[in-house]
């Protein structure tokens, strides 16, 4: 893996035992994700689809409900484990939803091979929709 600080290394890792956990019968695409609260708590989340697509919740969100269910809502990075080549970013709908918790975000795209990709929310979702 490429070199990480020890905090980025342990959210990474459990990025990547979340995509194991992930339920992806139609699609075959695994993601998991690992979200650091300002607090230091790491909440988890895995893609689980649905034979009704629209019901389908990705990792990112997944792990962004559970951290607002615990009453976390301020974040500081964000690893997400795809097994693509390089390491795919979260979806539009996904970008939204971690605009409306952070004004900014540090962004980890890993996959199992080791690759990584920094990133920044600001760069992914430049101009977010804000009510």
């Amino acid at each position: 893996m490429a070199k990480l600080e020890r905090k980025e290394q342990g959210l990474v890792e459990r990025a990547l035992d979340s995509r194991e956990r992930a339920y992806a019968p139609y699609s075959g695409y695994r993601v998991g994700a690992a979200l650091r609260a300002v607090g230091g708590e790491i909440f988890c989340g895995c893609n689980v689809e649905n034979a009704s697509y629209g019901a389908t919740i990705c990792a990112e969100r997944g792990a962004v409900l559970a951290a607002v269910a615990a009453g976390c809502q301020s974040f500081e990075q964000l690893a997400i484990a795809t097994e693509s080549s390089p390491p795919a970013p979260p979806c539009g709908l996904c970008l939204q939803v971690l605009v409306e918790f952070c004004d900014d975000l540090s962004i980890l795209l890993v996959n199992p091979r080791g690759e990584v990709v920094h990133t920044r929310l600001s760069r992914l979702i430049p101009k977010p929709f804000s009510g």
